[in-house]
């Protein structure tokens, strides 16, 4: 069973920099895309940035020049640095990948799911 697992959430100031990072466990052949999302109280799950298997990367333009995503495919882990976080940057953050698995499927996972809260 692949799971992904987010740790590195919390609270902190406005200006302040957290690291998110998101694990993949299991029997896992290659891992395509991974992301990361983000849903904010009363609003609709957004990207907020992705890297390719390749390394290319994309970003919501709100977070561009201040998070930076990138990933260790030896680990199959992705890792969201967030610097100069504002308060609208407050959400729970979602780590999502593209795995096939043993049985040579590509399948879409998601993880539960790490809080980030930005105080003024």
């Amino acid at each position: 069973q692949v799971q992904l697992v987010e740790s590195g959430g919390g609270s902190v100031q406005t200006g302040g920099s957290l690291r998110l990072s998101c694990a993949a466990s299991g029997i896992i052949l290659y891992i395509n895309t991974m992301a990361w999302y983000r849903q904010a109280p009363g609003k609709q799950r957004e990207l907020v940035a992705s890297i390719s298997s390749s390394g290319s990367t994309n970003y919501l333009d709100s977070v561009k020049g201040r998070f930076t995503i990138s990933r260790d495919s030896a680990k199959n882990t992705v890792y969201l640095q967030m610097n100069s976080l504002k308060p609208e940057d407050t959400a729970a953050y979602y780590c999502n990948a593209d795995i096939r698995t043993s049985n040579g499927r590509l399948v879409n996972y998601w993880g539960k799911g790490t809080l980030v809260t930005v105080s003024s």
